[in-house]
């Protein structure tokens, strides 16, 4: 049970990276209009694609789960600051549902960055 959670938990966030992906990458309505008014589209929104799928793939293997934590960390914390300031917590009447998957994608980051901390080294 102690190895299951953490898995479960990597997993989750991998899911959650890498399923977003598809709206990146295809410029779906609703991702180029938060980069056009974050005034980071194009090229925002398809380098933010590659490091989430770097850090959710990062963050499947047992030795780099660390750097895919920290990673999204920064990732994800830099869409929540958007969210807070630029682009608001609900998105063309999503019901908030991007501000809630980024705030539990980056809680469940901590998480296993935490149980991941011996690992972490700092050069």
């Amino acid at each position: 049970m102690k190895k299951i959670i953490p898995l479960l938990l990597r997993i989750i966030i991998a899911i959650i990276l890498i399923q977003t992906l598809r709206y990146k990458f295809i410029a779906h309505p609703d991702s180029v209009y938060i980069f056009t008014k974050v005034g980071i589209e194009p090229y925002g929104r398809i380098v933010t694609g590659i490091i989430e799928l770097i850090a959710g793939i990062l963050i499947l293997i047992p030795k780099t789960a660390w750097i895919g934590a920290m990673l999204t960390l920064s990732i994800i914390g830099g869409a929540i600051m958007m969210h807070l300031t630029k682009i608001g917590i609900e998105i063309n009447n999503d019901g908030g549902i991007l501000f809630i998957t980024a705030v539990t994608t980056f809680i469940l980051s901590a998480i296993i960055l935490w149980i991941r901390r011996r690992e972490v080294k700092f050069f």
